[in-house]
Protein backbone atom coordinates (compact mmCIF):
# COMPACT_ATOMS: atom_id res chain seq x y z
CA UNK A 1 0.00 0.00 0.00
CA UNK A 2 1.34 3.58 -1.06
CA UNK A 3 2.01 6.14 1.56
CA UNK A 4 -0.65 8.61 0.47
CA UNK A 5 -3.06 6.09 0.98
CA UNK A 6 -2.32 5.22 4.34
CA UNK A 7 -2.20 8.87 4.86
CA UNK A 8 -5.58 9.08 4.27
CA UNK A 9 -8.26 9.71 7.02
CA UNK A 10 -10.67 6.79 8.26
CA UNK A 11 -13.54 8.94 8.84
CA UNK A 12 -16.17 9.29 6.19
CA UNK A 13 -16.77 13.16 6.94
CA UNK A 14 -13.07 13.74 6.93
CA UNK A 15 -12.99 11.44 3.34
CA UNK A 16 -15.93 13.71 1.82
CA UNK A 17 -13.79 17.42 2.78
CA UNK A 18 -10.97 16.37 1.46
CA UNK A 19 -12.16 14.95 -1.63
CA UNK A 20 -14.29 18.63 -2.01
CA UNK A 21 -11.20 20.11 -1.50
CA UNK A 22 -9.86 18.20 -4.47
CA UNK A 23 -12.56 18.80 -6.58
CA UNK A 24 -12.92 22.41 -6.40
CA UNK A 25 -9.05 22.93 -6.54
CA UNK A 26 -8.86 20.52 -9.85
CA UNK A 27 -11.71 22.88 -10.76
CA UNK A 28 -9.81 25.97 -10.50
CA UNK A 29 -6.91 24.48 -12.58
CA UNK A 30 -8.92 23.43 -15.04
CA UNK A 31 -10.22 26.55 -15.44
CA UNK A 32 -6.11 28.29 -15.55
CA UNK A 33 -5.75 25.90 -18.17
CA UNK A 34 -8.70 26.73 -20.24
CA UNK A 35 -7.94 30.27 -20.22
CA UNK A 36 -4.02 29.55 -20.69
CA UNK A 37 -5.58 27.66 -23.97
CA UNK A 38 -7.56 30.73 -25.38
CA UNK A 39 -4.53 32.62 -24.55
CA UNK A 40 -2.30 30.51 -26.54
CA UNK A 41 -4.68 30.33 -29.09
CA UNK A 42 -4.86 34.04 -29.16
CA UNK A 43 -1.25 34.55 -29.64
CA UNK A 44 -0.66 31.94 -32.36
CA UNK A 45 -3.06 33.29 -34.44
CA UNK A 46 -1.69 37.12 -34.47
CA UNK A 47 2.13 35.41 -34.28
CA UNK A 48 0.82 34.04 -37.61
CA UNK A 49 -0.69 37.28 -38.59
CA UNK A 50 2.16 39.36 -37.67
CA UNK A 51 4.41 37.64 -39.79
CA UNK A 52 2.61 37.60 -42.91
CA UNK A 53 3.06 41.43 -42.58
CA UNK A 54 6.66 41.90 -41.85
CA UNK A 55 7.73 43.98 -44.43
CA UNK A 56 8.54 47.30 -45.41
CA UNK A 57 8.63 50.81 -42.48
CA UNK A 58 6.82 48.91 -40.12
CA UNK A 59 9.13 45.53 -40.00
CA UNK A 60 11.19 46.16 -37.31
CA UNK A 61 7.90 47.09 -34.97
CA UNK A 62 6.39 43.92 -36.25
CA UNK A 63 9.76 41.97 -35.80
CA UNK A 64 10.05 43.30 -32.31
CA UNK A 65 6.51 42.51 -31.57
CA UNK A 66 6.77 39.17 -32.89
CA UNK A 67 9.62 38.09 -30.73
CA UNK A 68 7.82 39.44 -27.50
CA UNK A 69 4.59 37.17 -28.00
CA UNK A 70 6.56 34.35 -28.75
CA UNK A 71 8.57 34.71 -25.81
CA UNK A 72 5.17 35.06 -23.74
CA UNK A 73 3.36 32.07 -26.15
CA UNK A 74 6.39 29.88 -24.76
CA UNK A 75 6.43 31.28 -21.17
CA UNK A 76 2.22 30.06 -21.13
CA UNK A 77 3.33 26.87 -23.02
CA UNK A 78 5.48 25.64 -20.07
CA UNK A 79 3.39 27.17 -17.38
CA UNK A 80 0.73 24.73 -19.22
CA UNK A 81 3.07 21.55 -19.30
CA UNK A 82 3.78 21.71 -15.83
CA UNK A 83 0.29 21.60 -15.02
CA UNK A 84 -0.07 18.49 -16.86
CA UNK A 85 -0.31 15.18 -14.77
CA UNK A 86 -1.36 12.51 -16.91
CA UNK A 87 0.99 11.61 -19.70
CA UNK A 88 1.30 8.24 -21.44
CA UNK A 89 4.43 6.87 -23.78
CA UNK A 90 3.31 5.52 -26.95
CA UNK A 91 6.03 3.01 -26.56
CA UNK A 92 8.07 5.36 -29.05
CA UNK A 93 9.54 7.66 -27.43
CA UNK A 94 7.19 10.64 -28.11
CA UNK A 95 5.68 11.81 -25.23
CA UNK A 96 1.48 12.56 -25.95
CA UNK A 97 -1.31 14.36 -23.55
CA UNK A 98 -3.93 11.57 -22.84
CA UNK A 99 -5.97 13.82 -20.15
CA UNK A 100 -5.62 16.84 -17.72
CA UNK A 101 -6.02 17.00 -14.07
CA UNK A 102 -9.47 17.04 -14.13
CA UNK A 103 -9.97 13.97 -15.99
CA UNK A 104 -10.97 15.44 -19.19
CA UNK A 105 -9.32 14.59 -22.36
CA UNK A 106 -7.08 17.47 -23.21
CA UNK A 107 -8.30 20.13 -26.01
CA UNK A 108 -4.56 20.57 -28.02
CA UNK A 109 -3.16 21.42 -31.31
CA UNK A 110 -1.45 17.81 -32.61
CA UNK A 111 2.13 17.55 -31.56
CA UNK A 112 4.53 16.75 -34.29
CA UNK A 113 6.54 14.21 -33.28
CA UNK A 114 10.51 14.46 -32.64
CA UNK A 115 12.56 12.63 -35.30
CA UNK A 116 16.03 11.42 -34.51
CA UNK A 117 18.61 11.02 -37.13
CA UNK A 118 19.75 7.54 -37.71
CA UNK A 119 23.21 8.51 -37.42
CA UNK A 120 22.68 9.24 -33.73
CA UNK A 121 24.24 6.58 -31.20
CA UNK A 122 22.12 3.97 -30.11
CA UNK A 123 22.49 2.53 -26.68
CA UNK A 124 20.48 -0.63 -25.57
CA UNK A 125 19.34 -1.38 -21.79
CA UNK A 126 18.22 -4.50 -20.98
CA UNK A 127 16.49 -4.66 -17.81
CA UNK A 128 16.84 -8.97 -16.76
CA UNK A 129 13.64 -10.58 -15.06
CA UNK A 130 16.44 -13.15 -14.24
CA UNK A 131 16.81 -17.23 -15.06
CA UNK A 132 14.07 -18.20 -12.59
CA UNK A 133 10.39 -17.61 -11.93
CA UNK A 134 9.94 -15.55 -8.98
CA UNK A 135 6.29 -17.50 -8.32
CA UNK A 136 7.60 -21.07 -8.33
CA UNK A 137 10.87 -21.03 -9.04
CA UNK A 138 10.76 -22.51 -12.52
CA UNK A 139 13.07 -21.70 -15.92
CA UNK A 140 12.30 -18.62 -17.59
CA UNK A 141 12.73 -18.63 -21.22
CA UNK A 142 12.48 -15.30 -23.94
CA UNK A 143 9.30 -15.26 -25.58
CA UNK A 144 10.15 -11.85 -27.06
CA UNK A 145 10.16 -8.41 -26.14
CA UNK A 146 8.85 -5.43 -25.70
CA UNK A 147 11.30 -1.97 -26.82
CA UNK A 148 10.83 1.74 -26.10
CA UNK A 149 13.04 4.47 -27.24
CA UNK A 150 14.20 7.11 -24.78
CA UNK A 151 16.02 10.29 -25.78
CA UNK A 152 19.20 11.54 -23.56
CA UNK A 153 21.89 13.77 -23.67
CA UNK A 154 25.86 13.02 -22.95
CA UNK A 155 26.88 16.72 -21.69
CA UNK A 156 29.48 18.37 -23.43
CA UNK A 157 33.29 17.91 -22.30
CA UNK A 158 36.55 19.01 -22.71
CA UNK A 159 39.50 17.50 -22.95
CA UNK A 160 43.13 18.62 -23.35
CA UNK A 161 44.94 16.79 -25.94
CA UNK A 162 48.53 16.54 -25.15
CA UNK A 163 50.83 16.17 -28.48
CA UNK A 164 53.59 14.15 -27.20
CA UNK A 165 56.51 13.85 -29.66
CA UNK A 166 59.29 11.73 -28.61
CA UNK A 167 63.08 12.28 -29.09
CA UNK A 168 65.23 8.85 -30.87
CA UNK A 169 68.56 9.07 -31.60
CA UNK A 170 70.30 6.40 -34.41
CA UNK A 171 72.48 3.66 -32.52
CA UNK A 172 74.49 4.18 -35.85
CA UNK A 173 75.16 7.50 -36.91
CA UNK A 174 73.45 9.49 -33.88
CA UNK A 175 70.95 11.23 -35.71
CA UNK A 176 67.96 13.04 -33.75
CA UNK A 177 64.68 12.37 -35.35
CA UNK A 178 61.36 13.65 -33.71
CA UNK A 179 58.00 13.44 -35.78
CA UNK A 180 57.00 17.23 -36.30
CA UNK A 181 54.75 19.17 -34.41
CA UNK A 182 50.84 19.05 -35.97
CA UNK A 183 49.64 22.18 -37.72
CA UNK A 184 47.63 23.95 -35.54
CA UNK A 185 44.24 25.96 -36.05
CA UNK A 186 45.53 29.05 -34.71
CA UNK A 187 49.58 28.85 -34.74
CA UNK A 188 50.38 29.20 -31.04
CA UNK A 189 47.47 28.72 -29.39
CA UNK A 190 46.06 26.44 -27.50
CA UNK A 191 42.55 26.41 -29.06
CA UNK A 192 41.61 23.19 -31.11
CA UNK A 193 39.54 23.11 -33.92
CA UNK A 194 36.63 21.18 -32.65
CA UNK A 195 36.15 24.00 -29.95
CA UNK A 196 36.96 26.95 -32.25
CA UNK A 197 34.17 25.38 -34.65
CA UNK A 198 31.89 25.25 -31.16
CA UNK A 199 32.81 29.23 -30.61
CA UNK A 200 32.23 30.30 -34.21
CA UNK A 201 28.99 28.45 -34.78
CA UNK A 202 27.54 29.38 -31.19
CA UNK A 203 28.36 32.90 -31.83
CA UNK A 204 27.61 33.67 -35.10
CA UNK A 205 24.74 31.04 -35.85
CA UNK A 206 23.06 30.74 -32.12
CA UNK A 207 24.19 33.91 -31.66
CA UNK A 208 25.47 33.21 -28.07
CA UNK A 209 27.84 35.85 -27.12
CA UNK A 210 31.08 35.26 -25.55
CA UNK A 211 30.84 36.14 -21.72
CA UNK A 212 27.82 33.89 -21.71
CA UNK A 213 30.14 31.32 -23.71
CA UNK A 214 32.83 31.86 -21.03
CA UNK A 215 29.96 31.18 -18.27
CA UNK A 216 29.58 27.74 -20.20
CA UNK A 217 33.17 26.74 -20.44
CA UNK A 218 33.67 27.80 -17.04
CA UNK A 219 30.89 24.84 -15.76
CA UNK A 220 33.15 22.31 -17.84
CA UNK A 221 36.07 23.11 -15.74
CA UNK A 222 37.85 25.54 -18.39
CA UNK A 223 37.82 29.49 -17.10
CA UNK A 224 38.90 30.70 -20.66
CA UNK A 225 39.11 34.74 -20.42
CA UNK A 226 36.94 36.42 -22.40
CA UNK A 227 39.69 38.11 -24.14
CA UNK A 228 41.15 34.82 -25.13
CA UNK A 229 37.71 33.93 -26.62
CA UNK A 230 37.64 37.30 -28.79
CA UNK A 231 41.37 36.40 -29.83
CA UNK A 232 40.76 33.25 -30.79
CA UNK A 233 37.10 34.38 -33.11
CA UNK A 234 39.34 37.13 -34.75
CA UNK A 235 42.24 34.76 -35.90
CA UNK A 236 40.07 32.07 -36.64
CA UNK A 237 37.93 34.18 -38.70
CA UNK A 238 41.43 35.20 -40.79
CA UNK A 239 42.11 31.44 -40.84
CA UNK A 240 38.87 30.80 -42.94
CA UNK A 241 38.81 34.13 -45.13
CA UNK A 242 40.84 32.63 -47.99
CA UNK A 243 37.78 30.29 -47.86
CA UNK A 244 35.07 32.65 -47.02
CA UNK A 245 36.79 35.23 -50.15
CA UNK A 246 36.26 31.80 -53.01
CA UNK A 247 32.22 31.43 -51.66
CA UNK A 248 31.40 35.19 -52.49
CA UNK A 249 34.02 35.17 -55.78
CA UNK A 250 31.52 31.84 -56.59
CA UNK A 251 28.60 33.04 -55.78
CA UNK A 252 28.46 36.33 -57.28
CA UNK A 253 29.62 34.86 -60.36
CA UNK A 254 26.02 33.57 -60.87
CA UNK A 255 23.61 35.10 -63.57
CA UNK A 256 20.80 34.95 -61.40
CA UNK A 257 20.65 36.30 -57.63
CA UNK A 258 18.59 37.08 -55.52
CA UNK A 259 19.38 40.36 -52.73
CA UNK A 260 17.99 41.74 -50.02
CA UNK A 261 18.82 43.63 -47.20
CA UNK A 262 17.80 44.17 -43.71
CA UNK A 263 19.14 47.49 -41.02
CA UNK A 264 21.24 46.20 -38.15
CA UNK A 265 22.65 48.38 -34.97
CA UNK A 266 26.23 49.17 -34.67
CA UNK A 267 28.41 50.88 -32.39
CA UNK A 268 29.53 54.23 -33.94
CA UNK A 269 33.21 54.86 -32.59
CA UNK A 270 32.45 58.21 -33.55
CA UNK A 271 30.03 58.74 -30.61
CA UNK A 272 31.42 56.35 -28.12
CA UNK A 273 31.84 59.31 -25.51
CA UNK A 274 27.80 59.71 -25.50
CA UNK A 275 26.63 56.66 -23.89
CA UNK A 276 24.98 54.01 -25.84
CA UNK A 277 21.80 55.68 -26.57
CA UNK A 278 23.53 58.36 -29.01
CA UNK A 279 26.28 55.95 -29.34
CA UNK A 280 24.76 53.58 -32.05
CA UNK A 281 23.96 53.69 -35.60
CA UNK A 282 22.19 51.92 -38.04
CA UNK A 283 23.93 49.80 -40.55
CA UNK A 284 22.66 47.31 -43.15
CA UNK A 285 23.68 43.79 -43.79
CA UNK A 286 22.83 42.99 -47.39
CA UNK A 287 22.80 39.22 -49.06
CA UNK A 288 23.07 37.66 -51.95
CA UNK A 289 21.77 34.25 -52.42
CA UNK A 290 22.10 31.74 -55.08
CA UNK A 291 19.45 29.35 -55.09
CA UNK A 292 19.04 26.79 -58.32
CA UNK A 293 17.07 23.77 -56.13
CA UNK A 294 13.48 24.80 -57.22
CA UNK A 295 14.51 24.36 -60.73
CA UNK A 296 17.10 21.47 -60.25
CA UNK A 297 20.13 23.44 -61.24
CA UNK A 298 23.62 22.51 -61.71
CA UNK A 299 25.19 25.36 -59.15
CA UNK A 300 25.06 24.38 -55.83
CA UNK A 301 23.13 27.11 -53.26
CA UNK A 302 25.23 29.91 -51.58
CA UNK A 303 24.87 33.05 -49.73
CA UNK A 304 26.88 35.76 -49.20
CA UNK A 305 26.83 38.76 -46.75
CA UNK A 306 28.31 42.19 -46.89
CA UNK A 307 27.96 44.78 -44.44
CA UNK A 308 27.51 48.43 -45.34
CA UNK A 309 27.43 51.46 -42.76
CA UNK A 310 24.66 53.16 -44.52
CA UNK A 311 21.49 52.93 -47.45
CA UNK A 312 23.53 54.79 -49.94
CA UNK A 313 23.66 52.63 -53.57
CA UNK A 314 27.08 52.65 -53.96
CA UNK A 315 27.23 50.03 -51.70
CA UNK A 316 25.33 47.49 -53.56
CA UNK A 317 27.09 48.70 -57.03
CA UNK A 318 30.28 47.58 -55.67
CA UNK A 319 28.57 44.48 -54.30
CA UNK A 320 27.46 43.62 -58.37
CA UNK A 321 30.24 45.08 -60.01
CA UNK A 322 31.08 41.80 -61.58
CA UNK A 323 27.52 40.90 -61.48
CA UNK A 324 25.56 40.22 -64.73
CA UNK A 325 22.75 38.62 -65.55
CA UNK A 326 19.13 38.61 -63.69
CA UNK A 327 18.49 40.22 -59.84
CA UNK A 328 15.85 39.43 -58.01
CA UNK A 329 15.30 42.25 -55.42
CA UNK A 330 12.71 44.73 -54.01
CA UNK A 331 12.23 48.25 -55.17
CA UNK A 332 14.62 49.66 -53.71
CA UNK A 333 16.10 52.80 -55.81
CA UNK A 334 19.61 51.79 -55.27
CA UNK A 335 19.87 48.92 -57.74
CA UNK A 336 17.89 51.34 -60.54
CA UNK A 337 21.01 51.73 -62.35
CA UNK A 338 22.52 48.34 -62.63
CA UNK A 339 19.35 48.34 -64.69
CA UNK A 340 20.78 50.22 -66.87
CA UNK A 341 22.31 49.61 -70.24
CA UNK A 342 26.43 49.04 -70.27
CA UNK A 343 28.53 50.88 -72.92
CA UNK A 344 27.98 48.19 -75.45
CA UNK A 345 24.03 48.72 -74.93
CA UNK A 346 23.02 45.66 -73.08
CA UNK A 347 21.64 45.45 -69.30
CA UNK A 348 23.76 45.23 -66.66
CA UNK A 349 22.00 43.19 -64.88
CA UNK A 350 17.73 42.33 -65.62
CA UNK A 351 15.46 43.23 -63.06
CA UNK A 352 12.76 40.35 -61.52
CA UNK A 353 10.33 41.68 -59.29
CA UNK A 354 8.98 39.92 -55.99
CA UNK A 355 4.91 38.81 -56.08
CA UNK A 356 5.05 38.15 -52.63
CA UNK A 357 6.70 41.64 -51.98
CA UNK A 358 3.11 43.01 -54.07
CA UNK A 359 1.23 40.49 -52.11
CA UNK A 360 2.09 41.83 -48.91
CA UNK A 361 1.14 45.30 -49.73
CA UNK A 362 -2.48 44.31 -50.79
CA UNK A 363 -2.02 41.92 -47.82
CA UNK A 364 -1.88 45.31 -45.53
CA UNK A 365 -5.01 46.89 -46.94
CA UNK A 366 -7.14 44.10 -46.84
CA UNK A 367 -6.07 43.65 -43.02
CA UNK A 368 -6.80 47.32 -42.12
CA UNK A 369 -9.74 47.73 -44.38
CA UNK A 370 -11.18 44.69 -45.36
CA UNK A 371 -11.24 46.41 -49.23
CA UNK A 372 -13.04 43.92 -51.71
CA UNK A 373 -10.73 44.95 -54.18
CA UNK A 374 -7.26 44.04 -51.92
CA UNK A 375 -9.19 40.62 -51.61
CA UNK A 376 -9.01 40.69 -55.47
CA UNK A 377 -6.05 41.03 -56.04
CA UNK A 378 -5.31 38.72 -53.41
CA UNK A 379 -7.18 35.55 -54.78
CA UNK A 380 -5.88 36.57 -58.39
CA UNK A 381 -1.85 36.58 -57.42
CA UNK A 382 -2.78 33.50 -54.81
CA UNK A 383 -3.71 31.56 -58.24
CA UNK A 384 -0.70 32.50 -59.45
CA UNK A 385 1.48 30.82 -56.39
CA UNK A 386 -1.45 27.89 -57.24
CA UNK A 387 0.45 26.90 -60.33
CA UNK A 388 4.06 27.22 -58.76
CA UNK A 389 3.60 25.00 -56.06
CA UNK A 390 3.17 22.16 -58.74
CA UNK A 391 6.63 23.73 -60.22
CA UNK A 392 9.18 23.38 -57.74
CA UNK A 393 11.59 20.71 -58.39
CA UNK A 394 10.89 21.03 -62.12
CA UNK A 395 13.37 21.85 -64.81
CA UNK A 396 13.44 25.55 -66.23
CA UNK A 397 12.23 24.03 -69.47
CA UNK A 398 9.23 22.39 -67.69
CA UNK A 399 8.47 25.57 -65.74
CA UNK A 400 8.21 27.84 -68.77
CA UNK A 401 6.09 25.80 -70.40
CA UNK A 402 3.86 25.45 -67.68
CA UNK A 403 3.62 29.54 -66.96
CA UNK A 404 3.41 30.45 -70.66
CA UNK A 405 0.28 27.71 -70.17
CA UNK A 406 -0.92 28.85 -67.22
CA UNK A 407 0.11 31.65 -65.40
CA UNK A 408 0.60 34.30 -68.65
CA UNK A 409 -2.89 34.45 -69.33
CA UNK A 410 -3.50 35.15 -65.13
CA UNK A 411 -0.51 38.17 -65.41
CA UNK A 412 -2.10 39.85 -67.97
CA UNK A 413 -5.42 40.14 -67.00
CA UNK A 414 -4.24 41.05 -63.26
CA UNK A 415 -2.37 44.42 -65.09
CA UNK A 416 -5.65 44.54 -66.96
CA UNK A 417 -7.84 44.78 -63.94
CA UNK A 418 -5.11 46.28 -62.23
CA UNK A 419 -5.03 49.51 -64.92
CA UNK A 420 -9.29 49.59 -64.40
CA UNK A 421 -8.99 49.23 -60.61
CA UNK A 422 -6.82 52.37 -60.58
CA UNK A 423 -8.66 54.75 -62.29
CA UNK A 424 -11.58 54.12 -60.20
CA UNK A 425 -9.80 54.56 -56.63
CA UNK A 426 -8.63 57.41 -54.58
CA UNK A 427 -5.02 58.39 -55.92
CA UNK A 428 -3.39 59.02 -53.14
CA UNK A 429 -4.37 55.93 -50.59
CA UNK A 430 -2.11 52.86 -49.88
CA UNK A 431 -4.31 50.75 -52.41
CA UNK A 432 -3.49 52.90 -55.16
CA UNK A 433 0.29 53.27 -54.52
CA UNK A 434 0.60 49.30 -54.49
CA UNK A 435 -0.84 48.69 -57.99
CA UNK A 436 1.32 51.84 -59.18
CA UNK A 437 4.22 49.83 -57.97
CA UNK A 438 3.16 46.71 -59.68
CA UNK A 439 2.19 48.36 -62.81
CA UNK A 440 5.61 50.71 -62.56
CA UNK A 441 7.24 47.20 -62.67
CA UNK A 442 4.95 45.16 -65.02
CA UNK A 443 8.24 44.15 -67.19
CA UNK A 444 9.61 43.28 -63.73
CA UNK A 445 7.06 40.67 -62.51
CA UNK A 446 6.07 39.24 -65.98
CA UNK A 447 10.31 38.10 -65.97
CA UNK A 448 9.40 34.86 -64.72
CA UNK A 449 7.16 33.53 -67.47
CA UNK A 450 10.01 34.57 -69.58
CA UNK A 451 12.77 32.33 -67.91
CA UNK A 452 11.76 28.94 -66.50
CA UNK A 453 14.81 29.78 -63.82
CA UNK A 454 13.44 32.82 -61.96
CA UNK A 455 11.13 32.44 -58.86
CA UNK A 456 7.97 34.25 -58.43
CA UNK A 457 9.03 36.07 -55.39
CA UNK A 458 12.29 36.36 -52.95
CA UNK A 459 12.23 34.40 -50.84
CA UNK A 460 15.36 32.88 -50.75
CA UNK A 461 16.25 36.17 -49.70
CA UNK A 462 14.18 36.93 -47.04
CA UNK A 463 14.82 33.32 -45.63
CA UNK A 464 18.77 33.86 -45.66
CA UNK A 465 18.05 36.87 -43.81
CA UNK A 466 16.18 35.52 -40.88
CA UNK A 467 19.19 34.73 -38.86
CA UNK A 468 20.09 38.28 -38.67
CA UNK A 469 16.49 38.80 -37.00
CA UNK A 470 16.89 35.96 -34.79
CA UNK A 471 20.38 36.97 -33.57
CA UNK A 472 18.56 40.60 -32.55
CA UNK A 473 16.87 38.68 -29.79
CA UNK A 474 20.14 37.77 -27.84
CA UNK A 475 22.39 41.14 -29.14
CA UNK A 476 21.34 44.76 -29.14
CA UNK A 477 24.02 46.23 -31.76
CA UNK A 478 27.28 44.83 -33.43
CA UNK A 479 30.45 45.94 -32.30
CA UNK A 480 31.15 48.68 -34.70
CA UNK A 481 31.38 48.14 -38.34
CA UNK A 482 34.51 45.77 -37.96
CA UNK A 483 32.46 43.53 -36.21
CA UNK A 484 29.35 43.89 -38.04
CA UNK A 485 31.72 42.72 -40.99
CA UNK A 486 33.08 39.97 -38.83
CA UNK A 487 29.11 38.78 -38.84
CA UNK A 488 28.64 38.98 -42.43
CA UNK A 489 31.78 36.47 -43.36
CA UNK A 490 30.90 34.40 -40.45
CA UNK A 491 27.35 34.25 -41.92
CA UNK A 492 28.33 33.67 -45.43
CA UNK A 493 30.39 30.04 -44.84
CA UNK A 494 27.90 29.12 -41.64
CA UNK A 495 24.96 29.75 -44.03
CA UNK A 496 26.14 28.05 -47.39
CA UNK A 497 27.17 25.08 -45.19
CA UNK A 498 23.70 25.21 -44.21
CA UNK A 499 22.37 25.60 -47.33
CA UNK A 500 24.43 22.33 -48.77
CA UNK A 501 23.21 20.50 -46.37
CA UNK A 502 26.18 20.27 -43.85
CA UNK A 503 26.56 20.73 -40.38
CA UNK A 504 28.55 23.68 -39.71
CA UNK A 505 30.09 23.00 -36.54
CA UNK A 506 31.70 19.84 -38.28
CA UNK A 507 32.16 21.50 -41.18
CA UNK A 508 34.41 24.14 -40.00
CA UNK A 509 36.21 22.12 -37.25
CA UNK A 510 37.54 20.02 -40.01
CA UNK A 511 38.30 23.06 -42.21
CA UNK A 512 40.11 24.56 -39.57
CA UNK A 513 41.78 20.97 -38.85
CA UNK A 514 43.54 20.61 -42.38
CA UNK A 515 43.44 24.26 -44.09
CA UNK A 516 47.20 24.83 -43.02
CA UNK A 517 48.18 21.60 -44.62
CA UNK A 518 46.20 21.93 -47.33
CA UNK A 519 47.53 23.18 -51.11
CA UNK A 520 46.02 26.75 -51.71
CA UNK A 521 45.72 26.09 -55.29
CA UNK A 522 42.94 23.15 -54.42
CA UNK A 523 41.19 25.14 -51.82
CA UNK A 524 38.31 25.04 -53.71
CA UNK A 525 37.79 21.31 -52.03
CA UNK A 526 37.31 23.09 -48.87
CA UNK A 527 34.09 24.58 -50.25
CA UNK A 528 30.97 23.64 -48.88
CA UNK A 529 29.71 21.84 -52.12
CA UNK A 530 32.90 19.87 -52.99
CA UNK A 531 33.91 19.00 -49.10
CA UNK A 532 33.88 15.64 -47.80
CA UNK A 533 35.48 14.92 -44.34
CA UNK A 534 39.44 14.39 -43.59
CA UNK A 535 39.02 10.17 -43.42
CA UNK A 536 43.03 10.01 -42.20
CA UNK A 537 42.79 12.32 -39.33
CA UNK A 538 45.37 11.66 -36.46
CA UNK A 539 43.65 8.99 -33.72
CA UNK A 540 42.05 11.54 -30.76
CA UNK A 541 44.02 10.91 -27.40
CA UNK A 542 42.03 8.38 -25.20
Amino acid sequence: MSNVAQALPDDPALLKALIAALQAENANISATLRAHDQLIQTLRLRIAKLKKQVFGQSSEKIEREIEQLELALEDLLIASAECETAVVDDGQGDDALETTVAGEVADRPSRRRLRVSDSTPRERQEPDPGSCCPDCGGDLRVVGEDVSDMLDLIAAQLKVVQITRPKKSCRRCERMVQAPAPSRPIPGSMAGAGLLAQILVAKFDDHLPLYRQHEIFARMGADIPDSTLVDWCGRAMKVLQPLIERIEADVMASDLLHADDTPIRVLDRSQRDKGLGKGVKKGRIWTYVRDQRPWAGASPPGAVYAFAPDWREEHVHRHLAQTRGILQADGYKGYAKLYGPDPDGRPRLREAACWAHLRRDFHDEWDKTKSAIAREALDRIGALYDIERELTGRSADIRLAARQKHSAPKVAAFFAWADQQLALIPGKGDLANAFRYGLSRGGAFSLFLEDGRVAIDNNPAERALRPIGIGRRNWLFAGADTGAETLARAMTVIETAKMNGLDPQAYLADILTRIHDHKINRLDELLPWNWSPLTNALPEAA
